[in-house]
């Protein structure tokens, strides 16, 4: 904890100092004051007002009205600028100069700046990536309940919403509810959960009142930004304390579960935000928001594993739909048949007199709404305080706490209740350069993993053994009562015998499930007392303990005024993580296989783990031909001490004939390293150990090349099932060249390299804006997760290892008549490389219309595809993306005086879900959201109210994630209130 400790000092120290420093220059300034109207006369909302050649600025509140505090000599020139309208500049002369001052509009783009494409100020339309951008007014004018609802409506962007509170942006395909491969920054501090590995950018990230812009770069960004970045990034900027000043609230009221099984229930959220600034030298800034609601519940009832594959039960076609007994539910769990879990084998079934194959029975598992609550809070808090040491060049330190509750689906669903996200941060920002170190402190508070509270309730009744034992029964107790099996009373006899086996256990609604879930979600340790794991606590456990620290050192240099002939920016940075071992999902590998999953004398599970990667770039800038050429290049280096240094270049050229025609071409190539979870993480959920990608764990375990893939050894059972009767060995045998061993690589870095072309063009007497992009990616070792079996005491190959593959040899077996003894199998969920290398292609198109008395007709259309494969993988990649995606809005910001709207129309189509807990089809979407605004400038406060998929047509976003439906609600926000007051 030594790094930790000497952080926090740094911070005190800051403090301490900070306002002794800042209140001795409190003397000496004056107040600038004035108004900004557009061009029709009316207040004009959000317009920047700097002293020119300083960071003096401030931002104009809901009247159009400015205040200025400086203690700049006289005279100077002050500069007015807002997004679609002309800059304009004032000279002032005495610190009595009346200010009022009315801006043009001209296109909404032309003057647009954007930082995090090229990490320094760049026109958005001169962009050497595509890009995306957000503007203040673009956030309030959204229709979407929250700012990061706006995301959605947003070209290439695809929204995975896994909760209420947690929300999952993506780009350019291979999505998945927890993305390593999108990075999501809050003024480039780095908003992913380390040891959840889910980015919780809205959930932790700003609060409506102090969010000032998005930034959103689809596509590999790893060249500059290091190896998390490769399918994109989205940068939330706030509000700088400096420019925008006052006391601000924001209460919002609204309703969800309109007509579902929940009932309509309040969803609300309040904000304030306080601003201050001294003398242009000192400036403060405090936050809190607070929301409160019912969550999205999933609880899509499909089976996913229907009788007809080789999973389940193809010799009993009478056993299909709710009467499978392989059933797989999307939203059930402990019922895991697919993955080969939770099942039992019954044998000597014989139907219309005829001999069956063994029958594959799952365990009956728990509907997700029956283990997870619905309620859910989100509390934010944060303050900064800044000091100005020089007009360009302030040091600011920000605390940023976020706790919330929700839900997220990793390898299997989280319920995370109370987790909790600090970030401390120092920044010390001048005109050229910028050193900045900041840390994340991460603790999941009272979480719980779905899967092990459902099979533990399950096991706590009866384990497999009994539970099928059971089961055969009264199996036979139905044929003996009815004439024997019959193909016509099948079914009936199946849901007897699964009644009969499930007698006795706990039932959701009751007090005895009640207390025996409580127990249970509050145990870190997910293995049942058994035979084979004797200190297992006696009910199982399900509780996610995770504790780590996150440290991050930055630091960037903009040379241009040093080397003259091109623009040169350098940098660099270093990241640290320390794990907190638990014994059960990580753990230290220094201790022995036995011991790491116990605790030591002083209640630990040993030493902490670090896992640490360093990075340094470069990036040069050079304009041609009257600056109509402009060329990129820049070069990253990135090193993890586990992996070889990875190099990563970008290489860009922008042309633009004259300032409304630009167009692009880019070269990137991009690496990522295994995220924490998926580099050492070593979890038991089920009886399948997940395990990490780094090499070391599989030492005494053996899984990397002495294991049989999962889809093997499913057509292995299933040939035997065929085949035979009884399963026994010879038949198992026979088939053994069924049996495919995995042979599975040393993981390296994921690869990416990609290829992108795109036009942003200004049409129409500036009333059209084109913004039109191609791309096409190729991913080297994409990294994921592939199950498989390890026989125990052999080698694969032999007739040992052969036989621990079938089904009646989970678990260690002893000899029948009909099969040998068997030490049994161990399974393992492993994350490695894929062995194809995978080609992805795409395009996206924008078009904004701008018309009559301020209508504006926009939408966008985005097209991804994977190219097809020749030879199945290892595993399934998850491409996760639709086709074809995008939206169509119509809205005038003020249709009327000091009232606006827009409607906004949401589509995509159905695509195809793959991930390791669930695989099925999503349905198309097609929703419409709306709002209607109302502005009271003297009063300072905005009016709004609004609806999201209006029609309540419910949808899901990914295969086993939570049904959404319509919000209804209305908001008030009081905003810039004490803005005109200063400090003389």
């Amino acid at each position: 904890m030594k790094i930790h400790t000497n952080f926090i000092k740094l911070i005190v120290l800051f403090l301490l100092l900070l306002p002794t420093v800042g209140l001795a220059q409190l003397n000496g300034s004056y107040i600038l004051s004035g108004k900004v109207n557009d061009d029709h006369g009316l207040p004009l909302v959000g317009t920047t007002v700097t002293i020119k050649g300083t960071t003096n600025a401030a931002v104009t509140d809901s009247t159009g009205k400015f205040s200025l505090t400086t203690s700049t000599k006289l005279p100077f020139t002050l500069v007015f600028s807002a997004v679609g309208y002309q800059p304009q500049e004032f000279y002032i002369k005495n610190a009595n100069s009346a200010v009022n001052i009315q801006l043009t509009s001209q296109s909404l783009l032309i003057n647009e700046v954007v930082v995090t494409a090229s990490r320094r100020e760049e026109k958005l339309l001169r962009s050497p990536v595509a890009i995306e951008k957000l503007s203040i007014n673009a956030l309030k004018q959204s229709p979407g309940p929250s700012f990061y609802d706006a995301l959605e409506n947003v070209k290439g962007v695809q929204m995975t919403t896994t909760s209420i509170t947690l929300k999952v942006p993506n780009t350019r395909g291979f999505n998945s509810p927890n993305n390593f491969r999108f990075m999501q920054l809050a003024d480039n501090v780095d908003m992913q959960s380390a040891t959840l590995g889910v980015p919780l950018g809205n959930a932790i990230g700003p609060t409506e009142l102090d969010i000032a812009s998005i930034e959103i770069t689809p596509g590999a960004a790893a060249a500059l930004y290091g190896t998390n970045a490769i399918n994109g990034l989205s940068n939330l900027f706030t509000k700088d304390p400096f420019k925008y000043q006052g006391l601000s609230f924001y209460h919002r009221s609204g309703i969800n579960h309109v007509g579902d099984n929940l009932g309509s229930s309040a969803l609300t959220e309040d904000a304030f935000r306080f601003a201050k600034a001294f003398n242009n030298k000192f400036a403060f800034k405090l936050n809190a928001s607070y929301l409160k609601g019912k969550d999205w519940q999933s609880n899509t009832r499909l089976d996913q594993n229907p009788t007809n594959l080789k999973t389940a039960n193809p010799a009993y076609p009478e056993l299909t739909g709710t009467s499978n007994a392989a059933y797989d539910g999307w939203n059930k769990y402990g019922d895991d048949a697919l993955a080969g879990s939770n099942t039992v084998s019954i044998k000597g079934i014989v139907v219309d007199g005829v001999a069956r194959p063994n029958l594959t029975v799952a365990r009956t598992g728990y509907n997700e709404v029956d283990l997870v609550k619905p309620d859910v809070t989100n509390l934010k808090l944060d303050g900064t305080l800044a000091y100005k040491l020089t007009p360009n060049t302030t040091l600011s330190y920000t605390y940023r706490y976020g706790k919330m509750d929700g839900v997220f689906q990793r390898g299997n669903k989280i319920s995370l209740n109370g987790a909790t996200v600090q970030n401390h941060k120092v920044e010390l920002k001048g005109k050229d350069f910028l050193v900045r170190a900041y840390e994340s402190i991460e603790n999941t508070g009272n979480s719980f993993n779905v899967k092990p509270l459902a099979d533990n309730l399950d096991l706590k009744h009866a384990n497999n053994s009994a539970w099928g034992t059971t089961y055969k029964n009264a199996l036979t107790a139905y044929a003996n009562a009815n004439g024997g099996l019959k193909s016509t009373n099948l079914a009936a006899a199946e849901q007897a015998a699964r009644t009969a086996a499930d007698a006795g256990r706990v039932e959701p609604g009751t007090p005895e499930f009640d207390a025996l879930r409580k127990t249970i979600i509050g145990i870190n340790n997910w293995d049942f007392k058994s035979s084979l794991i004797p200190n297992a606590p006696a009910t199982g456990g399900a509780a996610l303990v995770q504790k780590s620290n996150m440290f991050n050192g930055e630091a960037q240099w903009d040379l241009t005024s040093k080397v003259k002939f091109v623009d040169l920016l350098v940098g660099g940075d270093v990241r640290v993580y320390q794990i907190i071992p638990d014994g059960n999902n990580f753990v230290d590998f220094s201790r022995s296989i036995a011991d790491r999953n116990t605790p030591l004398a002083d209640g630990s599970f040993g030493e902490n783990v670090i896992y640490k990667k360093y990075g340094a770039f470069t990036q040069v800038t050079k304009t041609f031909f009257e600056e109509k050429l402009k060329l990129f290049g820049s070069v990253r280096w990135d090193y993890n001490p586990y992996f070889d240094p990875k190099f990563t270049p970008r290489l860009a050229a922008v042309y633009s004939p004259n300032q409304n025609h630009n167009f692009r071409f880019t070269f990137q190539n991009g690496y990522r390293f295994p995220s924490l979870f998926e580099a050492l993480s070593y979890v038991n959920n089920g009886r399948v150990k997940r395990v990490g990608s780094l090499p070391f764990i599989n030492e005494g375990l053996g899984y990397l090349n002495n294991s049989y893939t999962q889809q093997s050894v499913t057509a292995f059972n299933a040939a035997v099932k065929a085949a035979s009767i009884t399963g026994d060995d010879a038949t198992a045998l026979a088939n053994r060249n069924l049996l495919q061993v995995a042979d599975l690589p040393k993981a390296r870095p994921e690869q990416i390299t990609s290829f992108e072309v795109g036009y942003k063009g200004i049409l129409l007497d500036n009333k059209v804006f084109l913004d039109v992009d191609a791309y096409a990616n190729r991913y080297n070792g994409f990294l994921g997760q592939v199950q498989v079996f390890v026989p125990n005491g052999t080698t694969v190959g032999s007739d040992a290892a052969v036989l621990a593959m079938l089904d009646i040899n989970r678990d260690p077996t002893t000899a029948t008549a009909t099969n040998a003894a068997s030490n049994g199998q161990s399974r393992y969920r492993v994350y490695t490389n894929a062995k194809n290398v995978y080609n992805n292609y795409g395009s996206s198109l924008g078009l904004t219309y701008n018309f009559y008395k301020r209508y504006t007709v926009s939408g966008n259309a985005s097209f991804n595809k994977l190219k097809a494969q020749q030879t199945s993988d290892i595993f399934v990649t998850g491409f996760n993306t639709p086709k074809w995606s995008g939206n169509f809005s119509f809205g005038n910001r003020e249709v009327v005086k000091n009232v606006g709207f827009n409607i906004v129309y949401k589509w995509q189509q159905a695509f195809l879900w793959e991930s390791p807990l669930v695989t099925g089809t999503v349905p198309s979407i097609h929703t419409f959201d709306a709002q209607v605004t109302l502005r009271i400038p003297e009063y300072n406060a905005t009016f709004k109210i609004g609806a999201t998929d209006i029609f309540n047509k419910r949808y899901i976003q990914y295969a086993g994630g939570p049904t959404i439906g319509g919000i209804y609600y209305a908001s008030v926000t009081l905003d810039g209130l004490l803005s005109g007051e200063g400090k003389k």
